[in-house]
């Protein structure tokens, strides 16, 4: 995965300023870097047909303001605001595509755990950026672990905010499942079903059916899950998406497959030292990989309504 310093990205929005990239700092002191109290998003740009334009931003910005909200964190911007920072700062760096981060962090007063009288920043970034699983997974697929860390319950911590500090789980899965020369992992929930990727979720294809586990399951509302969810049902698929996925369902699964705004739509071929399917991506996941990239460079030419003209 290339580095920012490979990168010619000049620019960062910060608290209603665009800021030269090397000077968008923060103090050591800052709460959020202490106590993962911020929330973030993450979506994309596609150079499409019809111009750039970002992918389903309005249910991103539902999302991030969703986020702030269990943490009693106030945005401090509309909608309009960050839709237009967004707008300009993808005009100034020229980025045709790009993926766009949002993050909004307590910040800079005190260091008591709670965050009474510490003000709010936000950030708002954009970079070019490939396949985030690797140049060839979409179309071969990856290798993941089972890892041995479990996902939190949401009754331990809100499962459906992105909230920067609940992704060192995440990072802890996930480099596990590296050590072992694997590319990415699977975490089970506090029973033992599947729950999702570290960054993605997860379908699972059955005898034509597609399946992925229940928003119950501890897992992130993911706005690819649901763009994949929609794309199946308009082709004529059953897609159970209530349920629950047990660990040794995997193993048997015809196929398997990631979704998320970095990963996309990403064929898994293995699960530890099994083989999926016959090891390779799989024709259901083919045919909803392939509309899902029609949609999103808005070659199929509909749902317009989920794209924001750069």
């Amino acid at each position: 995965m290339p580095g920012f310093e490979d990168m010619d990205v000049e620019t960062i929005w910060q608290n209603g300023e665009f800021t030269p990239w090397d000077e968008a700092t923060v103090h050591v002191l800052t709460h959020g870097l202490h106590y993962g109290s911020g929330i973030f998003e993450g979506a994309r740009a596609y150079d499409t047909d019809q111009g750039t334009g970002i992918f389903r931003w309005d249910d991103h910005l539902d999302r991030f303001y969703a986020s702030a909200k269990p943490y009693d964190m106030d945005i401090g911007y509309d909608r309009e605001e960050l839709t237009e920072a967004t707008l300009e700062l993808l005009r100034r760096e020229g980025l045709e595509s790009a993926y766009i981060r949002p993050i909004a962090f307590f910040g800079y007063h005190s260091l008591g755990i709670s965050p009474e009288d510490v003000p709010t920043e936000i950030a708002i970034a954009a970079w070019p950026w490939g396949s985030y699983l690797g140049d060839d997974a979409l179309e071969n697929g990856v290798k993941v672990m089972i890892s041995s860390w479990r996902k939190h319950h949401s009754s331990q911590i809100p499962t459906n905010a992105k909230t920067t500090g609940l992704y060192v789980n995440s990072m802890l899965a996930g480099e596990e499942a590296r050590r072992h020369g694997f590319v990415e992992a699977i975490v089970l929930n506090k029973d033992g079903d599947v729950a999702e990727g570290p960054g993605e979720n997860l379908f699972l294809v059955r005898d034509g059916e597609i399946f992925t586990p229940a928003l119950s399951e501890s897992i992130l509302d993911g706005i690819t899950r649901d763009t994949v969810i929609t794309l199946a049902r308009e082709r004529g698929y059953t897609v159970n998406e209530n349920v629950s996925i047990s660990r040794g369902e995997l193993n048997t699964a015809d196929e398997l497959f990631f979704t998320g705004s970095a990963a996309e739509v990403t064929p898994i071929r293995q699960v530890n030292n099994v083989e999926i399917g016959n090891g390779s991506r799989g024709p259901v996941t083919e045919e909803l990989q392939q509309a899902y990239f029609d949609l999103v460079e808005h070659r199929a030419g509909d749902h317009d309504e989920w794209f924001t003209d750069v």
